[in-house]
């Protein structure tokens, strides 16, 4: 019985063990089955997703940003190139906790708040895989700390890009423009594909008018990296295409003699090829750095530059609207006596005021030369600038007449220039007044106008383009910066092409013989021994045609006079001056306001230095 109970104590474990054998096969065949099935399935049926993301880490395809295209003045001065500078750029997709990354390489280089809120807004334009720029134009030291701890910081890297560059500051700051980084209002007008791996696009001036010119064509290439997401290889390239360099008529010369003309002043320099359109001149004054904006520019900068009580950001060529008081004398004498409301030797006497006959108050609308000129004619009325002769002619002739035919000069409209936000100026009419200000337009009002002031207004460039009309005998160009374009074929091809001839209109007379007459007084503005700028003229080896302006900024009452002494610089007069020459065959006309300058006589040696330069530089004779 004992041997039996022990043979059946045995045989239970022995059955038990095979069921426990069994049952652990089953599980094992049934996870081997799983692990098979799931197997396939990764192999087979999920075989596309999961080569993708392999591929995915593995290869990328990355964009090659273009070389934005340079510019050059018309003898080959660059003025905005690309330099070579070491960024600090990151990942976002390879970096697991931003924040802390932030902080760490901030202990390592400097980097301030605005940087990092930069950073930060650059996150939301840009794809998770794209690198974005922290830190700009680092020194040597700091590229090397920050090699040396790289492998603390995964998805950040040191690379070396091109950044823009103005070599020449201030004084083609309104003129070239600047570049900044792109942001959402960019994204919303620009083609997103071509600027794919593009950090910075023209903002203003030339850089932003001529950007399709300038940005070029994006490349692309595809790459293995390996786990640190560092580049192995490259498998495949598509060139990027530089953007087309641009060559300007601008002369950087003349556009520092017109810069250093103005002095302490504030104003605007124009200087325009009459024949041509060609502007070899561009200067607004005050200007800034524009390479402070092209990396961002700090709360600080720009506080300082908007809150200026000298506006340096506001491009005075082009936005400033004055009035152009004496220098539209030419131009209204010559409707005179085109309109024959003034024959050309009529002469009339000015005793230092004028009153229109049917004002019974006898409002007088006073010369400048209290006592008056005299007898004056129009050579006279030009010479010394007498503004009761304008009086007269203006209260024969009639606002609208005035505006009929000085509309032909391109007043109160814009000019056409290659820039963005030119402003039209104000050339007044009854019906101009009835339909902005709901008003009837009043003699007292003409009168003011014959003067160029009142409503009229014209902004510095609409007179340098009139100047070169007048010049040219009636040929009004628009005017144009851009020479001629060096188009990019491939990566390292370019062809020069030039741009189409400006669009021209002719000012066409009842007689020619009116535009000597123009010419002849206005000579005798320089060269008259009592021009009022006879000062300009003294030993010069050719002869030039000018006028003076002198534009009020506040209003004097009847019985008071204007002190300079005691007025505060700001509210003194604007001086004004418009001249070309040589007379006899104009190659530049000059048009230039100084902001409280006081007298427009005190420029006119600015536009005899620019003329004189001109043909010394590219003129065959005076």
């Amino acid at each position: 019985m004992p041997y039996q109970s022990h043979v059946s104590g045995h045989s239970y474990e022995a059955s038990i063990f095979k069921f426990r054998a069994l049952v652990a096969a089953i599980i094992c065949l049934l996870m081997l089955a799983g692990l098979l099935t799931r197997l396939a399935w990764l192999q087979v049926v999920d075989y596309a997703h999961f080569s993708d993301l392999s591929e995915h880490n593995r290869i990328r395809l990355m964009e090659l940003p273009p070389t934005r295209g340079l510019i050059y003045d018309r003898n080959g001065v660059i003025l905005a190139e690309n330099k070579p500078t070491f960024h600090l750029e990151i990942i976002p997709e390879q970096v697991e906790n931003m924040d802390e990354t932030l902080q760490g390489l901030a202990q390592i280089v400097t980097i301030s708040e605005a940087e990092v809120e930069r950073f930060k807004e650059q996150l939301r334009v840009h794809r998770s895989f794209q690198p974005v720029s922290l830190r700009t134009r680092l020194t040597e030291d700091e590229v090397a700390r920050l090699a040396v701890n790289r492998h603390r910081f995964p998805g950040m890297d040191i690379n070396a890009r091109l950044s823009r560059f103005y070599p020449h500051g201030e004084i083609t700051a309104h003129t070239v423009g600047y570049v900044g980084r792109i942001n959402q209002r960019d994204l919303s007008v620009i083609d997103k594909g071509n600027y794919r791996g593009t950090t910075h696009i023209g903002k203003t001036g030339l850089e932003k008018y001529y950007e399709a010119h300038l940005h070029g064509q994006v490349g692309r290439q595809k790459v293995e990296v390996n786990a640190q997401g560092r580049i192995i290889r490259v498998i495949d390239k598509i060139a990027p295409v530089a953007g087309n360099d641009l060559v300007l008529n601008l002369d950087i010369e003349l556009q520092r003699i017109a810069d250093q003309g103005l002095g302490e002043f504030s104003g605007a320099v124009i200087a325009i090829e009459p024949h041509t359109g060609a502007v070899l001149a561009f200067v607004s004054k005050p200007g800034f750095d524009p390479n402070l904006f092209v990396h961002g520019i700090s709360h600080k900068n720009y506080n300082a530059l908007r809150q200026s009580a000298y506006k340096p950001l506001f491009n005075r060529a082009i936005f400033g609207q004055y009035p152009p008081a004496s220098t539209f004398k030419p131009f209204f004498a010559l409707a005179g006596i085109e309109q024959r409301h003034f024959r050309v030797r009529e002469s009339i006497e000015c005793k230092g005021h004028f009153i229109l006959p049917e004002d019974e108050t006898g409002h007088k609308y006073r010369d400048w030369k209290k006592q008056g000129h005299g007898i004056v004619n129009l050579d006279k009325a030009m010479e010394q600038s007498c503004d009761v002769y304008f009086y007269e002619l203006a209260y024969r002739m009639g606002i609208n007449n005035m505006h009929e035919f000085l509309s032909q000069f391109g007043f109160g409209n814009k000019t056409g220039i290659d820039l963005l936000g030119e402003r039209r100026g104000i050339l007044p009419s009854t019906d101009w007044k009835k339909r902005v200000h709901g008003k009837v337009w009043y003699p007292g009002e003409t009168i003011i106008a014959g003067i160029g002031q009142g409503y009229m207004l014209a902004t510095p460039l609409q007179l340098a383009v009139a100047t070169a009309a007048l010049a040219s005998r009636g040929e009004k160009i628009v005017p144009r910066l851009l020479k001629e374009v060096h188009i990019s074929k491939d990566a390292t091809l370019k062809t020069r092409v030039k741009t189409r001839e400006p669009s021209r209109t002719m000012i066409e007379l009842k007689k020619e013989g009116h535009w000597d007459v123009i010419f002849n007084a206005m000579k005798k503005v320089v060269h008259g021994t009592r021009g009022t700028a006879r000062a300009t003229g003294q030993d010069m080896k050719f002869k030039m045609a000018g006028k003076t302006g002198t534009a009020q900024v506040f209003s004097i009452a009847q019985d008071e006079e204007y002190d300079e002494e005691t007025v505060a610089k700001k509210l003194r007069n604007h001086g004004l001056f418009i001249g070309f020459g040589p007379i006899n065959d104009p190659v530049l006309a000059v048009a230039i306001i100084a902001e409280n300058g006081e007298s427009g006589s005190k420029m006119a040696p600015v536009a005899r230095k620019l003329i004189e330069r001109y043909m010394e530089k590219y003129a065959t004779s005076p």
